[in-house]
């Protein structure tokens, strides 16, 4: 399989590594970061997530990246095009070290993202998941020109309830062009 690598003025995202899951331990370990994204697991699930996430990039051709911080090599996140079973439609996620927040890193790489899911797999749309009490992933969304489009999603296997947030391909092309 060809290993796409996505590159911007500080993040490397490239397709997960074996050598990512100590840190996804880290950030899954960590009670305020893995909140929104399913709570706190113990390494044996982060396992089978990971190997997961490396199972979405074989059956469809794109999945979570790893985010590589340029300065420091260290792995600081996952953010991608991600569609598992029982998604409304595909989405743009992001999930990033505490360490990492406020910095504008995890709009960084889903700008990335974003470019690469409508220029390159040609994707008319993307939703966000985010739940009602998550504002700082909002504000990633609202900073990507995303809006909350009013529906309420059941996340399958996870028994909660987000808002769907997103965008069409020709707005995403119309902020993008347009200058400042």
């Amino acid at each position: 399989m060809t290993q796409t690598v996505l590159e911007t003025d500080r993040l490397i995202l490239r397709q997960p590594e074996i050598s990512d899951f100590e840190p996804l331990c880290e950030l899954m370990g960590d009670e305020e970061t893995a909140r929104f994204i399913g709570g706190v697991q113990e390494p044996a699930h982060v396992w089978r997530g990971l190997c997961g996430i490396v199972g979405h990039w074989a059956l469809r051709g794109y999945g979570f990246f790893s985010v590589i911080e340029k300065g420091s090599g260290q792995w600081i996140g996952r953010v991608g095009p991600w569609y598992p079973h029982g998604w409304p439609q595909p989405e743009i996620g992001w999930s990033m070290n505490r360490s990492t927040w406020r910095k504008g890193f995890a709009t960084e790489a889903a700008t990335a993202c974003m470019d690469w899911a409508f220029d390159t797999l040609g994707w008319p749309d993307v939703v966000h998941l985010i739940h009602e009490e998550n504002t700082p992933s909002q504000a990633v969304a609202a900073k990507l020109g995303s809006r909350d489009l009013g529906r309420d999603v059941e996340v399958a296997g996870f028994g909660i309830t987000v808002d769907l947030w997103g965008q069409t391909a020709s707005e995403w092309r119309a902020r993008r062009a347009a200058p400042g």
